[in-house]
């Protein structure tokens, strides 16, 4: 209870909430813009926390984490252009209300979704995170191995449409895991001799570069005109909140989709977009008017936009309390903390405690704060849109560069991140994931240390592994992110 009112007074203050405002407003406009997505938002103001307390660097990466993914809904309804892909189930519905004049009103059931989703998400944030990190105490070298494997298992079995893709991308990530000096005799290994590889790929500009960089380049491409070809604003029309019966009507499909979405964001790898679609396709099957989505039906927006925003809690679970990334947006949050000296696992609950209760208070008050923005300014932030890629392309570079230089003042982390910036260009044109890649370049480690320890403890004994309760449980996990995807593929081929 200490650490829990210390971070209710970290929260409340006016430094805190200054930061939760800006913080707020910069991941609206990021969530908004087209092609600029929440890990992009969140790896670009990384570099802005350097200097700043743990506390207010987390608040700020929370603030742009939640409110960016509401912020894409804007664009999908007004402009079907869905800002970020969580919103993609928004514009099915979204859209058609805007066309026939319903905008605002559209914007408002969006707004009032994406809040309830985000503040139940909190509630079973703080619900199962402190007890789980204590289950995570009881976990030897043999769980980590597994929970490590089911990890990229489940992010590869999700993220990509061409399975074998996504293989190859996890395994270019684990190949780079191994760069740097052997944990566990010393030796150098793929560094080329290079003093600022000894440590491994530094993570940090490895992030920035592929997820903010290769944006910078390829929004700097030419192309005809700007992101925005109509003004979107005319759209947002009509009553700006919905009737008092529709939202009586939806809010069950609301609380719904905000346990779909609260479960899904647990599962590592399944991210906003499935549970977007899984609650959009739920709410439609039991809706007293199936035939009206897809047309302009408020439940659609109600069901998506729940969704999407309780996944923002959900992933924080496993990420915060057994240092699996949920998603890529988790893992360059992961960066964030480690610059900080908080490593992700049960002392953020005990040594740390403070500092993440303050980060799990920011996000219920950056929902809140989203929304009452939300519906007084929801409907200008489409405006942010008419900035021309060629202007929004070399100022998302500059940060970048400034950013990863201020890491460490090093020129070779800039290099760096220029280079994994036109990795990420070409991943993207040629369909490659980027998330099993950088999911896999962080728990290559984890996974590698902990298989290593546990042979060395068994004697080189395989059968360890099957030897625990909790090895069983997480091998027959495994398991199953391994088979349902495959029962998933052939099911729809069918």
């Amino acid at each position: 209870m200490d650490a829990v009112l210390v971070g209710l007074t970290n929260v409340f203050t006016l430094q805190a909430m200054t930061v939760l405002l800006i913080g707020t407003l910069a991941g609206m406009i990021i969530g908004a813009l087209p092609g600029l997505s929440s890990t992009m938002g969140v790896a670009l103001v990384i570099p802005i926390t350097f200097s700043m307390s743990p506390e207010s660097s987390l608040i700020l990466l929370g603030a742009v984490y939640v409110s960016s993914v509401y912020g894409g809904s804007v664009t999908a309804i007004l402009l079907r252009t869905p800002g970020t892909d969580a919103s993609i189930a928004t514009a099915l519905d979204g859209y058609p209300l805007a066309a026939a004049g319903r905008g605002a009103e559209a914007l408002g059931m969006a707004t009032i979704a994406s809040l309830v989703g985000g503040v139940f998400s909190v509630v079973v944030l703080i619900a199962i995170a402190p007890p789980l990190s204590k289950v995570a105490l009881a976990f030897g070298p043999q769980e980590y191995t597994i929970l490590a494997i089911f990890g990229m298992v489940t992010i590869v079995g999700v993220v990509s449409e061409n399975p074998l893709n996504g293989i190859i991308a996890a395994f270019a990530g684990l190949f780079l895991a191994t760069v740097g000096l052997d944990n566990f005799t010393g030796g150098q290994r793929y560094t080329l001799g290079m003093r600022e590889l000894f440590d491994g790929v530094p993570l940090l500009p490895a992030l920035i570069g592929l997820f903010s960089v290769s944006q910078a380049i390829s929004l700097s491409l030419p192309r005809s005109g700007g992101i925005l070809e109509d003004d979107g604003a005319l759209a947002a029309k009509g009553r700006d909140l919905p009737a008092w019966l529709d939202l009586r009507r939806c809010f069950r499909t609301m609380m719904k989709s905000s346990v779909i979405g609260s479960i899904v964001g647990i599962l590592p790898g399944a991210g906003t977009s499935i549970a977007a679609f899984i609650s959009y396709n739920e709410a439609r099957r039991t809706s007293k008017n199936p035939e009206n989505f897809g047309k302009g039906e408020l439940e659609g927006v109600a069901a998506s936009e729940s969704a999407n925003n309780a996944v923002t809690g959900g992933t924080l679970i496993p990420t915060l309390t057994l240092g699996i990334p949920g998603n890529a947006v988790t893992a360059v949050f992961i960066g964030g903390l480690t610059i900080h000296g908080m490593i992700p696992g049960p002392k953020l609950f005990t040594d740390f405690a403070d500092v993440t209760y303050t980060l799990i208070f920011s996000l219920f008050v950056a929902n809140i704060l989203f929304g009452v923005i939300g519906l007084f300014a929801g409907k200008y932030i489409v405006h942010v849109t008419r900035v021309p890629g060629g202007i929004l392309g070399p100022m998302i570079m500059t940060f970048s560069v400034i950013g990863t230089y201020a890491l460490r003042n090093n020129m070779f982390d800039v290099g760096l991140a220029l280079a994994f910036g036109f990795i990420g260009f070409f991943m993207e044109r040629w369909r490659y994931p980027a998330a099993p890649f950088v999911i896999a370049l962080i728990l290559g480690p984890i996974l590698e240390v902990n298989f290593r320890r546990s042979m060395q403890i068994s004697n080189w004994d395989m059968t360890t592994f099957f030897t625990r309760p909790l090895s069983l449980v997480l091998i027959a996990l495994v398991a199953a992110a391994i088979i349902y995807p495959v029962m998933q593929r052939q099911k729809s081929r069918a």
